[in-house]
């Protein structure tokens, strides 16, 4: 996986990040509603596999990842609620396409944002935040050490924080989607950039066919 893209240039960053990553190839003919439909996300080789973790949701009660997305397509974003344009914009496209995908691929997505931000993150700040966007969206909290090896896990660097002056702090993060299919494991991520066309496209292939590229 490549190192962490940050927060400040994530816009040039995230654009080169996917330039080594394996172009999407087509979808399954034998699939009637989907053939010949394609990958848009940039696709990661190897894989990302989902972590084995249990954290604290946006109601404060413990959440076992693996066994609370076991049979989902789960989106999963690290970032923070004061991020004041790349999380939300994020969060706006993924709520967006979910309005307007088949009920049937809808119910079939769950959406995780974890904070890189646990100091001001509690589980009632991701909640109230969260709720803006689609109160189904899952907010996973914890002890900054756990939140770091939660990143350790994706293959990412740590978050670290950019002093704004007057105790304010931005905090450079991983600035992409990942897509983690029903077999626990990333195939596709989804930089800075892409949006609704992407996901409206993505997540039948996802859903219906977790991912194949014959």
């Amino acid at each position: 996986m490549p190192p962490l893209r940050w927060r400040t240039t994530a816009l040039l960053l995230a654009a080169l990040a996917v330039l080594p990553l394996a172009i999407a190839c087509g979808g399954d003919k034998k699939d009637d509603d989907n053939a010949g439909a394609q990958y848009m996300g940039a696709i990661v080789t190897p894989p990302i596999e989902k972590p084995d973790a249990v954290l604290m949701d946006e109601n404060g009660q413990p959440f076992d990842l693996r066994k609370e997305t076991e049979g989902y397509v789960t989106l999963l974003y690290v970032g923070y609620t004061h991020c004041p344009d790349i999380c939300p914009t994020h969060l706006y496209e993924i709520s967006e396409a979910l309005k307007k995908v088949d009920p049937d691929v809808r119910k079939q997505v769950k959406v995780v944002f974890a904070t890189a931000d646990p100091e001001r993150d509690t589980p009632q700040q991701l909640k109230q935040y969260l709720d803006t966007f689609d109160p189904d969206f899952i907010g996973l909290t914890g002890t900054r050490d756990l939140m770091d090896q939660f990143q350790i896990a994706l293959g990412l660097q740590p978050a670290t924080r950019t002093d704004l002056g007057g105790g304010n702090y931005a905090v450079n993060h991983a600035a992409y989607v990942m897509a983690f299919t029903k077999d626990n494991y990333a195939y596709t991520v989804y930089p800075s950039g892409m949006g609704q066309k992407e996901w409206l496209n993505d997540l039948p292939l996802l859903v219906k066919k977790g991912f194949r590229t014959e």
